[in-house]
């Protein structure tokens, strides 16, 4: 990773971090204080997910995909296929510089129909790279996905999932212009 930190940071490269992440209206509370003796109880209730599949840079550049459906191996291919043919253009038959895409070693990201597609990416200027097991901390866009959740949605965004949607898809939209993460 840090060898292609330091090649983005010479210019000869861009590097984005991919990962997915569901958003829901469906309560999760991991713990609570109470008084003891007195049980608090909070309504519960199935929520359609909202999934979000993202490219992100070090630059706060972002290029994302919502899906409704459960994400599939095809459904990442459809979202690599979607950033490749936009990296294409605006990058790589421009400047011929590689984007090597960061991501994680999920299941459905070692498919043998999404290592089929590797080549055709390749021939469009992206190369994914996956990073250890076990090291999500590698993985710059787990931080966009942590800022959402904990920090830039509002409560009022667990309204109702049409609410929630159009906040996640709104704080995404406004991510590298007035929000931002510094990465180090």
């Amino acid at each position: 990773m840090a060898f292609l930190k330091q090649r983005e940071d010479e210019g000869s490269i861009h590097l984005r971090y991919f990962d997915e992440s569901g958003f829901s209206t469906t309560s999760s509370v991991p713990y609570g204080w109470q008084p003891v003796g007195k049980t608090f109880r909070l309504p519960c209730h199935r929520s359609k997910r909202l999934n979000v599949l993202g490219f992100m840079g070090r630059d706060n550049e972002l290029f994302f995909q919502t899906a409704e459906q459960t994400v599939t191996a095809e459904t990442v291919i459809a979202a690599f296929d979607a950033f490749t043919e936009h990296d294409y253009f605006t990058e790589f038959r421009q400047t011929g510089k590689l984007c090597f895409v960061v991501m994680d070693n999920a299941s459905i990201h070692k498919t043998q129909a999404f290592r089929d597609k590797m080549d055709d990416w390749l021939l469009r200027g992206v190369q994914p790279r996956f990073i250890p097991p076990y090291c999500p901390e590698l993985n710059l866009i787990e931080i966009l996905w942590r800022k959402i959740k904990y920090e830039w949605l509002t409560m009022d965004a667990y309204l109702s999932y049409a609410h929630l949607k159009a906040k996640v898809v709104d704080t995404l939209n406004r991510f590298g212009n007035e929000l931002r993460i510094t990465f180090a």
